[in-house]
């Protein structure tokens, strides 16, 4: 794919999306392109992440351990989609598995090249702060209202 249109995809990308086209020209270069095969895994839970990946073609299965054991699905990731944000500015394990069912292609941003834009471009860290911080307020509000059902 050509550099203009991951441009256009990473400014779909909630994380992204005030920034200037500028900075994710910037972004876009300095970010890897991965194709990934039927049933390949991306990412395990409980790994270290050392990066971020947009979807860029396809989609890829999300899932978690129970406590038994069992594998849950928690969902689909498609076109767009940001799997593991916060791994881009600090060192966290991955929550969950992701699998691409289908071929599936992603761009990695990895931690240097992410927290380089963040040293070098100050406002975008102000964004980013804000975008990381609603996402984790929503989380939480979510996690409020399963606990909500459990509680007796």
């Amino acid at each position: 794919m050509a550099l203009n249109d991951d441009i256009a995809l990473l400014s779909t990308v909630s994380l992204f999306r005030d920034i200037g086209e500028d900075k994710l020209r910037l972004i876009a270069f300095g970010a890897e392109r991965r194709k990934m095969q039927p049933g390949q895994v991306l990412f395990r839970e409980g790994t270290p992440a050392d990066c971020a990946f947009v979807v860029a073609d396809g989609r890829f299965e999300l899932t978690r351990k129970n406590r038994d054991g069992q594998t849950t699905v928690l969902g689909m990731a498609e076109r767009g989609a940001l799997l593991g944000e916060l791994a881009m500015v600090t060192a966290v394990d991955r929550s969950m598995t992701a699998i691409a069912p289908d071929n599936a292609e992603v761009i990695r941003i990895n931690r240097p090249l992410f927290r380089r834009m963040l040293e070098e471009y100050p406002d975008i860290a102000g964004i980013v702060r804000q975008r990381i911080s609603d996402n984790l307020a929503a989380l939480n509000a979510g996690l409020g209202k399963v606990a909500g059902r459990f509680a007796g």
